[in-house]
């Protein structure tokens, strides 16, 4: 059997290994045992899924699987990632899954793991899982199989938790938003709440038909909202992806700005407010060492991470941090949640547009990134072409000529089969050469 967990869960093509219906109701009954066995009796799972049409099969499989070992299952349909690490901890369930795949494509799904504190699971967990799911577990006697058990105020629930982390005083009746859901789990969510605290909203993707999420629009393609913030003169856009927990902002000129410039905007606020534990921002090895530098002329620190918002969450709470994340939008903020939350965080982005009464453009950029390019190769996972002699001479070529002020990160993505080459330099031209000298390499290797 392959390997089954990637950077966050398990994910890959609806229908093809390891998103199978098969392979799914073992990994449901993988967890239903582990968890089980961990229980005080109370054996209880929620789930949560987006909008993808193979949602449906796989909460079907996963409540065969988590039954058939004496697990009771709460279903919470669509609802954003980060309620689903809200709800496991406030119903007190041993378990919380999330089905969904993210920023990814229709055709692909994947499945998210919370433990009972809400928190998604540690690597030695994931391997425990991984091996029962190989092994087989022991079933249920047939008195002792679980139920299965709708629930339909997860949304609300969550709406209210949001609220909560805001000023009670707080009003949006000034603003005028664009919301982009890209037809995901937020659809209904995210519109509902910043039409309750008050703003004008213009929503975007919110209509959903199991094939549409992601597509053309949200937080990986933004120039859907960023036409609509122009058209209707708002005051900023927010776009979320398929699950809710990634936030890309669009300010009122239609520019967008990412996941670095809204972290150097908290974490400059919170540390004025005396709330940024310890000084410090932990983020991913992926954000630009332009944020390192704006901050670092703050007194304040950067601890970096792995990519994939779980680490960012376990170097916080190690370190007993409470700000954290990722360029790509994830950011966390673990007073109010367990992970990353694209829609808390567009709302204290909002509070702070409010608070400060400064335009969003003005609020977006808080400092000069360093030239940075990101690109992605497909390669197949049976190939390795970052173990070949040409490509690691690149690589080392590459370093080598960014040393001074820059940096190359070659890695594999664990969510897609793709190589992400990145580097940054404030010289462009030697940026774009040592870069295209990388990816020529892995190119080169992949069509032999």
């Amino acid at each position: 059997m392959l390997e089954l967990f990637g950077t966050d869960g398990v994910r890959g093509t609806s229908s093809h290994y390891p998103m199978t219906a098969e392979t799914v109701l073992k990994i449901g009954s993988a967890v239903g045992w582990y968890f089980g066995q961990q229980a005080g009796g109370v054996h209880r799972v929620v789930i949560g899924k987006d909008t993808r049409l193979s949602g449906y099969m796989f909460e079907s499989a996963l409540t065969a699987g988590l039954t058939s070992t004496g697990m009771n299952v709460l279903l919470l349909g669509p609802v954003p990632t980060p309620a689903v690490g809200l709800m496991t901890r406030s119903m007190r369930a041993d378990l919380g899954i999330m089905i969904s795949a993210s920023h990814n494509p229709a055709e692909d799904n994947g499945i998210k793991f919370f433990g009972p504190d809400g928190f998604k699971l540690s690597d030695d967990v994931e391997t425990a899982i991984e091996a029962l799911v190989q092994e087989g577990v022991e079933l249920a006697s047939p008195q002792n199989i679980g139920r299965a058990k709708r629930i339909d105020d997860a949304r609300f629930r969550y709406g209210e938790r949001l609220k909560s982390s805001l000023s009670r005083n707080l009003r949006l009746e000034n603003l005028k938003v664009v919301i982009d859901c890209a037809n995901g789990a937020a659809h209904r969510t995210a519109p509902e709440i910043l039409w309750e605290l008050g703003a004008d909203v213009i929503p975007v993707g919110i209509n959903p038909n199991g094939t549409n999420i992601n597509q053309g629009c949200g937080s990986t393609n933004v120039s859907v909202a960023a036409e609509a913030v122009i058209v209707h003169g708002a005051d900023v856009g927010i776009c979320l992806d398929g699950d809710a927990d990634r936030i890309i902002l669009i300010d009122e000129t239609g520019d967008p700005a990412d996941g670095d410039q809204l972290m150097a905007l908290l974490a400059s606020r919170w540390a004025e407010d005396g709330r940024l534990a310890k000084s410090t921002l932990v983020t991913t090895v992926m954000s630009n060492i332009g944020l390192e530098s704006h901050l670092s002329g703050l007194g304040l620190k950067i601890k970096r991470t792995s990519v994939g918002d779980r680490y960012v969450v376990e170097r916080m709470r190690q370190g007993g941090f409470n700000l954290g994340g990722e360029q790509s939008g994830h950011i966390v903020m673990t007073d109010y949640a367990t992970t990353g939350d694209g829609l808390m965080a567009g709302l204290h982005f909002l509070a702070e547009m409010i608070r400060s009464n400064t335009l969003a453009s003005n609020l977006c950029k808080q400092f000069t990134p360093v030239p940075q390019i990101l690109k992605n190769i497909r390669y197949s996972k049976a190939q390795d072409p970052l173990l070949a002699s040409p490509v690691q001479s690149a690589v080392a070529s590459a370093e080598n000529l960014l040393s001074d002020g820059g940096r190359l990160l070659v890695r594999k993505s664990g969510t897609e089969s793709m190589i992400r080459v990145m580097a940054e330099h404030r010289d462009f031209e030697l940026l774009e050469k040592s870069l295209d000298d990388v990816v020529q390499a892995i190119n080169s290797e992949l069509s032999v």
